[in-house]
This record gives C-alpha cells, sequence and structure tokens, in this order.
C-alpha cells in the first residue's frame, strides 16, 4: 500500500481557541506549554500576594509609605494572575464546558467578584485618609474619620479574605484541571 501525505490546512480563527504564532515546521506552540506558562505566572502570584497582605497585617499604623510598599506587592500579585487569566483563560472558556472548567472558572469570577467588593470599601477609605492627611499622621484616629470607616473596613477585610480563600480554590482546581488535561496523558 501507498502512503499518502495527507496536507493538514490552517484552519479560520474560531471562539475560544488561542492561536500562537507557527513554528518551522508548521505546527503550532504546544497547548500544554502555554497551560504551563500560564500555570506558573499565577502561581508566581502567590508570594507577592501573601507578602502584600503581611506587610498590611503586621503594621499597626498604615502610613503612606507601608501603602505603596503594600500596593506594590499586591499589584504585581495581581498582574500575574490577571494576565495569564485575560489573556489565556478566559478567551478559551466557551469552548471548554466541562465539569471541572466550569468550577475553576466560577471560582476565579467569585474571587474576583470579591475583590471588587473590597475595593468599595479600599477606595472610601483612602479617600478619607487622604482628606484628613491621616497617612502623614501616625497618631490619628482612623474610626474616627468618618462614621462610616467600621463598615468599610469590615468590606475590605471580608473581600480580601474571601479573594484569597477563592483565589486558592482556584488555583488548586487550576492545578488538578492543568495535570488531567496535560500531564495525565504522559504519565
Amino acid at each position: 500500500m501507498a502512503r499518502r501525505r495527507i496536507e493538514h490546512a490552517v484552519a479560520p480563527a474560531r471562539i475560544g481557541e488561542f492561536y500562537a504564532p507557527e513554528t518551522e515546521a508548521g505546527a503550532m506552540v504546544d497547548e500544554s506549554l502555554i497551560a504551563a506558562v500560564a500555570g506558573l505566572s499565577v502561581t508566581a502570584s502567590l508570594p507577592f500576594l501573601l507578602y502584600g497582605a503581611w506587610i498590611m497585617i503586621d503594621t499597626e499604623v498604615v502610613t503612606w509609605n507601608v501603602l505603596t510598599r503594600h500596593l506594590r506587592y499586591i499589584l504585581v500579585g495581581l498582574l500575574l494572575t490577571t494576565v495569564p487569566v485575560v489573556t489565556w483563560m478566559m478567551p478559551r472558556l466557551l469552548g471548554q464546558f466541562s465539569g471541572g472548567a466550569v468550577v475553576h472558572a466560577f471560582l476565579g469570577l467569585q474571587a474576583y467578584a470579591l475583590l471588587t467588593f473590597a475595593l468599595t470599601g479600599i477606595v472610601r477609605i483612602f479617600q478619607a485618609k487622604r482628606e484628613a492627611d491621616a497617612y502623614d499622621d501616625p497618631d490619628a484616629d482612623i474610626d474616627g474619620l468618618h462614621e462610616d470607616m467600621g463598615k468599610w473596613r469590615g468590606r475590605l477585610r471580608v473581600g480580601v479574605a474571601g479573594f484569597m480563600i477563592l483565589w486558592l480554590c482556584a488555583w488548586v482546581s487550576g492545578l488538578y484541571r492543568f495535570y488531567n488535561l496535560h500531564l495525565a496523558q504522559l504519565l
């Protein structure tokens, strides 16, 4: 029997697929490699998020220097998580409605919802402290700055704690999905 060489035509772009630059042999970059890079980026964000949180937990009085130091770590952590989510995970979600993908996406979206809830407290606390120059005065009574300060601080605590708990759950479910989709077949 003669072997026939089958040529694969490049299909048009479909919603939910990730397209990478072609290599010299005409093959696409392996999806497992991209998934590993995305997973490593999200995993690398954990120390930044935890250390940023630790800065605030360990500090009695939040001065401007403490706040900016905290934000530098948190922003790096959020970028390391959010960039892979927005550029690679979300565009592929429509094509992956398995149980694991839905759980992973639900946990991740809920984590970001709680982060948004925390931001509603953070913004108001920042505004009140800035108006009262409380970042420059370490002896300022933060609860005396505004009548709703307790509510805003509660939002901040619930939102940040919920974000971290759900982020960890989404991370674990993502690791499980990565193992099932990309590593289990190799073992």
